[in-house]
């Protein structure tokens, strides 16, 4: 009824005004005006808003597309890791386990967990601790080239080879599946501390903490970081990458008062056109198409190096056509698959110290995602059911041998600002999308042959719209307090520091244990961590006010709580609040629930329905 209302009111504003459009017929300015609707909306799609079926799909889609090359440079890794790298059936099981965990996780995260249109992918925080591990003595791997004749081919590239057909590859498949079966056990003790941090309310204290002072560094400090892995991608190819983030910024905010052209028919009212913003939903999905395009056409002109040693060659449509043939067309993954659960002790407190990260980075991304999408900041009970269905499937992934877990994807969150759609309708498919894609192998190996500079170019659009998001808090804080800028300043330069100091000095941290000196050294390298115990540190001891720490406006802006004197907000921000408080960090059927089982309010994670 309400939504009524507000067309109806649209709809006598526009006969009030002199327009062009007036002398339109009465059915295309009833088309015009629907337009216009959308044009005073915050989102194209809000977070409590479902699109049409076929373009909830397309939305999945184009959010899918953003993600897939993360899963397989995981999968990639874990195999390096284990000593498996020429072991193809392995390396496609373990690709499928990655994507049906990664769409399990999603799908929960976005139905009763965080309830944050969030994607849940690998996380890289649980990969770069195993890498240094993998450096010790009983985890190194064997030589992997036997010279044959008098030469030797070595991949010098940034990236882990599918295959190399003039190299001979000698491994120990007992001893892969020994490493796996220790990673699946290790992972599993840690997913379930990891869930327990959430089911007992933890994360819901260490919120109580948490400010814009806090966010800003830990967040920001992320974003930098990200350059190197962007340029990583985007240095094959230039060209490509930057032709990729030209069309995406042109159609999102170039064009972004603009409308398409969209020709429609209808059994009642026929063939027509009407005008929607298409290019700005689909800006990503439309930018990646051409840069693909584009990408095979110099392919096919051999304009881009066919040596597989030379960065560029990852930029080909063709270098990793291999991938298809080479997975089957179906894979089930199962708990248990590479065999019974181990146990080892380093690959323990591994896990641990990837856990204690991702938990940082998650809460993080809860703030930022709530932001891009105007909604108020988790709760205390949505974050800890968010992190509690991460360690959950943490234990699950360890248990089918994926030997990761699962954490947000800042790059999707920087989506959502620049598409204009945040559905959670919309990454509840990316969910269902994904673990297809873990069952029919062959499907999701199509989309993970995108060229390296095109994912580049996206990853250029993703994480630079995110760290505009995580800079924005700012606004809330006080700059002219001194307290504030030592705060910030200090955290970020200690941020840095340290993970360079650590990657520049031989045995920095000697404390005549080894598995002490990992400890340290892994927490030192993670400019996240730093980052964030130094700010949530210092803001919490250093005495400021509420109005000088951020946190009165932050909350205000955020629709917690109203500074004194502020005026109502509109009726339109009102149902639209209200409508938000209705979907996010609600799980579905909750009241009815409380109300049958009285005891479900007094646990951490249970709604809490005021």
């Amino acid at each position: 009824m309400a939504k009524e209302e507000d067309n109806v009111q649209l709809k006598e504003t526009d006969m009030n005004h002199d327009t062009d459009d007036q002398r339109k017929k009465p059915l295309t300015n009833e088309t015009y005006v629907d337009v216009e609707e959308e044009k005073e909306k915050l989102f194209h799609y809000d977070v409590f808003e479902n699109p049409p079926v076929v373009m909830t799909f397309v939305f999945a889609i184009q959010q899918v597309l953003m993600s897939l090359s993360r899963s397989l440079s995981t999968a990639l890794l874990v195999a390096d890791i284990v000593c498996a790298r020429t072991d193809e059936n392995f390396k496609a099981r373990l690709l499928s386990t990655t994507l049906f965990i990664s769409g399990i996780t999603t799908f929960l995260q976005n139905t009763i967990g965080v309830r944050l249109p969030l994607y849940q992918g690998p996380a890289m925080t649980y990969l770069v601790p195993l890498l240094a591990m993998s450096t010790l003595p009983e985890w190194r791997c064997p030589d992997l080239a036997v010279q044959i004749g008098s030469s030797t081919v070595v991949n010098t590239t940034d990236f882990p080879a599918i295959s190399n057909v003039t190299t001979k590859i000698l491994y120990d498949n007992a001893d892969t599946l020994d490493k796996v079966q220790r990673l699946e056990g290790s992972l599993m003790i840690a997913g379930a501390i990891h869930m327990l941090v959430g089911l007992t309310g933890v994360v819901g204290l260490l919120i109580n903490f948490i400010g814009p002072v806090t966010i800003v560094p830990a967040l920001t400090v992320i974003g930098i970081y990200i350059y190197k892995a962007t340029t990583k991608f985007a240095k094959t190819q230039w060209g490509v990458s930057l032709l990729t983030v030209v069309i995406a910024m042109i159609l999102s905010f170039y064009l972004r008062k603009r409308r398409s052209p969209l020709p429609v028919w209808s059994p009642k009212r026929g063939f027509r056109i009407i005008w929607f913003p298409l290019h700005q939903m689909f800006s990503v999905l439309i930018s990646c198409i051409i840069g693909w395009v584009v990408s095979a056409i110099l392919t096919s002109c051999n304009l881009i190096s066919n040596d597989p040693s030379n960065d560029s060659y990852y930029a080909r449509t063709d270098s990793r056509l291999d991938v298809i043939q080479e997975t089957n067309w179906f894979i089930l993954p199962y708990p248990g698959q590479f065999g019974p659960p181990g146990f080892d002790t380093g690959a323990l407190i591994t896990f641990l110290m990837g856990t204690i990260s991702s938990i940082i980075d998650s809460i993080g991304d809860y703030y930022a995602c709530a932001k891009v999408c105007e909604a108020p900041p988790p709760p205390k009970h949505a974050a800890n059911r968010g992190i509690a269905i991460e360690g959950f499937m943490s234990f699950i992934g360890g248990w089918s041998g994926a030997s990761h877990a699962t954490s947000t994807f800042g790059g999707n969150i920087g989506a959502i600002g620049i598409t204009k759609v945040a559905s959670l309708r919309v990454f509840q498919l990316v969910g269902i999308i994904f673990t297809v894609f873990g069952v029919i192998g062959k499907v999701g190996a199509v989309f993970v042959t995108i060229p390296y500079s095109v994912i580049g170019g996206m990853m250029m659009i993703n994480f630079g719209m995110l760290i505009g998001v995580m800079l924005s808090n700012l606004q809330f804080i006080d700059l002219a307090s001194s307290r504030n800028l030592a705060i910030i300043g200090m955290s970020i330069l200690m941020a840095m520091m340290m993970p360079y100091w650590v990657q520049t000095t031989p045995n920095a941290i000697d404390t005549g244990i080894p598995t002490l000196n990992s400890i340290f050294t892994m927490f030192l390298a993670n400019p996240a961590f730093v980052s964030f115990v130094l700010a949530c540190f210092m803001d919490n001891t250093i005495p400021g006010t509420d109005d000088e720490r951020g946190l009165t406006a932050w909350k205000a802006s955020m629709g917690v709580e109203k500074e004194s004197g502020e005026k109502e907000e509109s009726t339109q921000d009102e149902i639209r609040l209200r409508k938000l408080k209705q979907t996010i960090y609600i799980v579905p059927f909750s009241k009815q629930l409380a109300r049958r089982f009285t005891c479900l309010r007094y646990l951490p994670f249970f709604p809490k329905n005021d």
